[in-house]
Formats: structure tokens, C-alpha cells, sequence
């Protein structure tokens, strides 16, 4: 188990050398030079300086929502490497069934182009397609399902936003989405795989999807901050980070809005796309929802006393609605 946990620290020490992890380097410092940009010219005549200033708010990195925020981060990556990394389903598998059924379905399919441009620009597309879509759909199911939505509300319940923000989730939410990825990955394989055979590729930067690369170098990190980025026109294609800001806002209204991760095209077709709007004022966190997530033994226990509460609360509403029915006495009324 020491050299699992010691492993375990290696990996997050690395992390900022994978461009597969939201906190490789180049998106930290792509994300700071843009928010500065941003922030400066939000800023006016105080510049750069007030950018900066801004940025580094020892109210919002030392906030107690901030700071639990760091300690999920180190805490569930030990929960997953000791509890349910062993049990998560692999793309392998997936991947082969789906080829496999397709052939069974449809017959044996030759390569429909060989051309490795055709190839690779195609399962690129592909492959970041359904992760995407699959994304959005596991986002809507969390908010939409009340089994779902007790976990998925540790996320929520920030009250500040850092990069950090989205490695705030409920062991039992990772392991959804770890799942959701295999899933993901295998159907993009064993659909490509279909129609193109085994000469599969992607373009790819550094080990990483080249979609993905430049989506997490253009200020993916800026969703979970401070910095009110919004992309004007393009957000009725693409979730800016202002848009992902106001689907952590306290307002009523915002509720359910804006679940997409890259493209704004599910949420369209949802009908639950928000255009930002200039000068928003945001307050994020659950407001008067948040029944106490301010700890790591909180944000753990906090899903499972809502879901029991949950549900005594509706076998009592059930059990007193079949006692307030009139009940019919068999004996003198002869019902049969």
C-alpha cells in the first residue's frame, strides 16, 4: 500500500507536465496570460497591476471553500487509487463488443478511406465528439436524477471558483465519470475501428487530443474563476467561461443552464443554453440549498444523509397518504 500511495503522490507531483491533466503547465500559464488580458482590460486605467492583484485575491485562494477544494483534489486521488480505480470499466472491452456487433450487425465493413489524413482527422473528430456529448449527458443526468444531484452538489456547493474547483466531486461522481470516459472511448474506437480497420490515430499534441489540447490551452481552466470571460456570438457554438460561471450561480434562474464542457450545441438542443451578458454579477455555491458541505467529512457523509433523509421523508409522505384515504368497511358494505 506504501508504494501504491507513494505512486499515487508521484502522479500529482507530474501532473503538471501531462497535457491529459487540467493542471499541466501550459494550460496554468495560458489561463494566467489571458486572465490577465481579460482582467486589464475589465481593469481600465489601473492595468495590468490591478489584473494581477485581482487574480491573486487571498480571499478567494484562501477561502475555506478554496481550501477544501485542494484537499479533495489530494484526497480522492487516494480514494481512487486504493478503492475503485481496480473496479472501473476500460475502453478495451467496449471497443471490441461494439466492432463486434456492428460486423455482426451490418457485415464486414472495408476500410470506407486510406487515406491517413481522412483517418486521423476523422477519429480525432470523433473521439472528442463523444467524449463531449458524453460529458454533457452525465452533467444533465446529475442535475436531472435526485439520487444523482446529492452527490453531484458537493461540486456545487463552491462558493468560490480556482482551477481547483474541478477536482471538487464525491468519490461516488468520479467514479461515474472514469466510467463515462471507458464508455466514451470505447464506442469512438469500436465505431472507427468499423469503418477505417486498425490504422487508427489521432492528431495529437504532446499525447494529448489536439481538440482537447487547444480547448484546455484557450482558458479551460478560467471556468472555475473569477475571471468573467464571455465569447459574444461564438457562445451559441462553444461554453465560454462566463457561461460555465453562471451554471454555478446561486440565481434561480440560472439553475440547470449551461451543462456543456467545449461545445454549446447539446445545451442547444437541451434548450438549456445561457448567453452571458456584460457586467454579470455572480454569487456562486448552493445558497439556502446547502445544508453544510465545509469539510472533507461533510462533502463524503453530506449525499448519503440527504439521500436517507429523502427517503424517509417520502415513505412518511406515503405511508400518511394511504392512512388519510377513506377506508371502506368490507362487512357492512359487502364490497367484494
Amino acid at each position: 500500500m506504501t508504494d501504491l500511495l507513494l505512486t499515487e503522490f508521484g502522479q500529482m507531483a507530474k501532473a503538471v507536465l501531462d497535457p491529459n491533466s487540467r493542471l499541466f503547465a501550459g494550460y496554468l500559464l495560458g489561463a494566467l496570460l489571458i486572465g490577465v488580458l481579460v482582467t486589464a482590460a475589465q481593469f481600465g486605467l489601473r492595468g495590468q497591476q490591478g489584473a494581477v492583484r485581482q487574480l491573486f485575491n487571498r480571499k478567494v485562494w484562501l477561502h475555506r471553500s478554496a481550501r477544501l477544494d485542494y484537499q479533495l483534489y489530494v484526497i480522492n486521488r487516494l480514494v481512487r487509487a486504493l478503492l475503485w480505480a481496480p473496479i472501473v470499466l476500460t475502453m478495451v472491452p467496449i471497443a471490441l463488443g461494439i466492432s463486434d456487433a456492428l460486423e455482426s450487425a451490418f457485415g464486414y465493413q472495408p476500410p470506407v478511406s486510406q487515406n491517413s489524413a481522412i483517418v486521423i482527422s476523422a477519429f480525432t473528430l470523433i473521439l472528442f465528439l463523444f467524449d463531449d456529448f458524453t460529458r454533457f449527458l452525465l452533467h444533465w443526468m446529475m442535475h436531472k436524477i435526485p439520487l444523482l444531484w446529492h452527490f453531484h452538489k458537493v461540486h456545487h456547493s463552491a462558493q468560490v471558483l480556482t482551477p481547483m474547483t474541478v477536482y471538487r466531486s464525491h468519490p461516488v461522481e468520479s467514479f461515474l465519470y472514469a466510467t463515462r470516459m471507458a464508455v466514451a472511448q470505447g464506442f469512438a474506437v469500436g465505431i472507427s475501428y468499423y469503418f477505417f480497420g486498425t490504422a487508427l490515430s489521432m492528431f495529437d499534441i504532446l499525447g494529448a487530443n489536439a481538440l482537447v489540447f487547444a480547448f484546455n490551452m484557450l482558458g479551460s481552466n478560467l471556468r472555475h474563476s473569477h475571471v468573467k470571460w464571455r465569447w459574444g456570438k461564438l457562445e451559441k457554438w462553444f461554453i465560454s467561461p462566463l457561461q460555465h460561471q453562471i451554471h454555478h450561480s446561486t440565481n434561480p434562474k440560472h439553475f440547470d443552464k449551461n451543462f456543456g464542457t467545449a461545445l454549446a450545441v447539446w445545451d442547444r438542443l437541451f434548450g438549456s443554453l445561457v448567453i452571458s451578458e456584460r457586467a454579470m454579477r455572480l454569487r456562486f455555491g448552493l445558497g439556502r440549498r446547502d445544508k453544510g458541505h465545509y469539510n472533507v467529512v461533510q462533502a463524503y457523509m453530506r449525499p448519503f444523509q440527504d439521500i436517507s433523509t429523502s427517503a424517509c421523508r417520502k415513505f412518511t409522505l406515503k405511508r400518511s397518504t394511504e392512512h388519510s384515504s377513506p377506508s371502506v368497511n368490507t362487512e357492512s358494505n359487502n364490497v367484494y
